[in-house]
């Protein structure tokens, strides 16, 4: 049989297997780019920031973070203004219990963790600030970054007061 007569021979569809493969091969290469557009969107590393600014006002200090572009940061943004308490954990960050869990559609590995970073801590339903270096674990999103996070080193529990700004 030649390579003709192969590709003509109808199966069970009315195609051939050989017709068969090379259409999957052409669907599958025709929806990669597709696939990978949309991991990316998903991609908790890959967060841009927004013109989303907030600020956080504790103890006669200030500080303001700008909100990535994600589905948690803006649920969080939506919850604004927020009375809260905020305290020291584990020596390289401040906590703030949310008065509700935020969506984890933006949630997902990360890399380059850095101070200054503003995160939330899904297991638990708080934010989580880090002043500090840390590393991923499980369960952590990043919200958006600080633009000075030098006020969160002061140490104590405190009233904390978070509002939008733009």
């Amino acid at each position: 049989m030649s390579v003709s007569e192969t590709l003509s021979a109808p199966g069970a569809h009315g195609f051939s297997p050989l017709r068969r493969s090379i259409l999957g091969a052409i669907l599958v290469t025709a929806t990669m780019p597709w696939l990978a557009f949309a991991q990316q969107k998903n991609d908790p590393a890959s967060q841009e920031p927004t013109d989303m600014k907030i600020r956080m006002m504790f103890n006669g200090h200030s500080l303001t973070a700008t909100l990535y572009d994600n589905p948690s940061s803006r649920d969080f943004a939506s919850m604004l203004p927020l009375e809260l308490t905020i305290e020291n954990y584990a020596g390289n960050e401040k906590i703030a219990y949310l008065p509700r869990k935020l969506t984890e559609d933006a949630s997902g590995p990360f890399g380059n963790e850095a101070p200054g970073d503003l995160c939330y801590f899904s297991p638990w339903g708080n934010l989580a600030m880090f002043y500090a270096g840390y590393s991923y674990s499980g369960g952590l999103i990043r919200l958006g970054r600080f633009d000075d996070f030098e006020p969160l080193l002061v140490r104590g529990t405190f009233p904390l007061t978070i509002e939008r700004i733009v």
